[in-house]
């Protein structure tokens, strides 16, 4: 799975004034991603708003995504839940052939013990026919997938392949880097600290900040791999108060404003999600253009 080392980008879905689905702001969104120097694109994931789409959106933006690509990116689709049948259902329907790998959830809100978080993992590795990356991220579900269960996934699933793992805590990520089976990939789920990730022998980030700011992210990620510190820190310290920025008031409420101060596409989230007020949209205006 080297398609997955470097910087992946977890894809909003851009919204018109009326909040239906902009299709030609994400394909504008596509494109900047790639030229600009991203290596994988994540579809649906939890910065997509997922939660709001209907199915039929879903799919539109699916399609959107593929037909903008065009083959010049790997695909991550995001297939997860706190219902284990229906994500094994969907898994089992959904034609998956464009993509290299599921980037999956940890359940939310039932707060599973760790066997729970296993057996739920164990169904979705033998439905998905394409390789799965776990997703912790216990700020959002309510429950940290401990290094110990994602370990015995690893070592037990062939096809579990990696983690994104944002629980925010630098030790339990170099516990995974640590005893990690080999070719399994740590990824970075957390902005802030993803540079130490990678300098501590992760693979690379699924970023957000990395969307607004592709080449400069991706940039340090890849000098981050190159062992060449000193100049990826500068990049990093660069894009630092932008990270703290666009977290601020939600996500993806910040990215998509640095998207609109772009020219890329409305601010437009839906609701229970709110736009940035006016004072960080100044601040953060001054910060692109100063940029």
């Amino acid at each position: 799975m080297q398609s997955l080392i470097g910087t992946g980008v977890a894809l909003v879905t851009p919204f018109k004034k009326d909040f239906s689905v902009d299709t030609e702001a994400l394909i504008q969104i596509v494109n900047f991603q790639i030229d600009n120097g991203i290596d994988y694109l994540v579809v649906l994931g939890t910065t997509a708003e997922n939660a709001t789409l209907s199915q039929d959106e879903k799919e539109l933006v699916i399609q959107t995504i593929i037909d903008a690509n065009k083959g010049r990116l790997p695909l991550v689709l995001g297939v997860g839940g706190n219902n284990t049948l229906e994500v094994v259902k969907e898994l089992k329907e959904r034609d998956l052939s464009s993509f290299v790998a599921i980037l999956s959830v940890s359940p939310y809100y039932n707060k599973p013990t760790q066997e729970g978080v296993y057996q739920h993992f164990k169904a979705v590795a033998n439905a998905s026919s394409i390789p799965v990356i776990l997703y912790n991220v216990p700020g959002r579900t309510g429950s940290n997938m401990l290094p110990s269960t994602v370990l015995r996934l690893a070592n037990d699933f062939k096809n579990i392949v990696a983690i994104k793992e944002a629980a925010g805590d630098i030790v339990q990520a170099m516990k995974l880097i640590q005893n990690k089976p080999e070719g399994f990939h740590v990824i970075s789920g957390d902005d802030m600290v993803t540079l130490p990730i990678v300098l501590a022998g992760g693979s690379g980030v699924i970023s957000v900040i990395g969307e607004g700011f592709p080449r400069q992210f991706s940039d340090m990620v890849r000098l981050g791999l190159d062992r060449k510190v000193d100049e990826a820190y500068k990049l990093h310290y660069l894009l630092t108060d932008a990270i703290d920025m666009i977290f601020e008031q939600g996500n993806p409420a910040g990215i998509k404003e640095v998207h609109k101060i772009l020219g890329l596409s409305e601010n437009t989230v839906r609701l229970p999600l709110v736009s940035v007020d006016q004072d960080l949209a100044n601040r953060l205006s001054i910060f692109v253009k100063s940029l």
